[in-house]
């Protein structure tokens, strides 16, 4: 895993000590596909999502029109990212960079579990507490 990768998951992770829901895999509304939500902070505007995409499996095409920024880290397996209308075949560790309405999806395209993590950067919520530390400062400073 890239240096860069596994440093924005640690910063990120810091988070997760004050505001950590159960990590365990549920499904989605899209078949073969679960996801755990390693953190929810509303006062920081930042979520965390952990993939798991079984063989052939598919996150289907969705925008988000609430986030700043969406980034999505390939961990693991073959995935094929789909952003706008171009698609990319993942490397572990590489990142992609998601704009604010951009449609997009995942796929598996493997015969293994391929796993992958989502983190999406929300303005905060004036009336939300937050952990503001080190995490949130890296987590802005990307969002400009």
């Amino acid at each position: 895993m890239p240096l860069r990768t596994f440093a924005l998951i640690a910063a990120l992770s810091t988070f997760a000590a004050v505001n950590a829901p159960a990590q365990e895999l549920v499904p989605t509304k899209d078949p073969g596909v679960s996801r755990a939500s390693l953190i929810i902070n509303p006062g920081a505007g930042v979520d965390v999502l952990r993939l798991e995409f079984q063989p052939g499996a598919a996150r289907s095409v969705h925008q988000h029109d609430d986030v700043r920024f969406h980034l999505f880290l390939s961990m693991s397996g073959s995935i094929e990212v789909t952003v706008g209308s171009t698609k990319t075949m993942a490397t572990p560790g590489q990142a992609f960079f998601i704009e604010k309405g951009t449609p997009h999806g995942f796929r598996n395209t493997g015969t293994t579990p391929a796993k992958g993590f989502e983190i999406f950067i929300r303005d905060p919520k004036p009336d939300s507490k937050a952990d503001l530390g080190d995490a949130l400062k890296l987590a802005m400073a990307l969002a400009r």
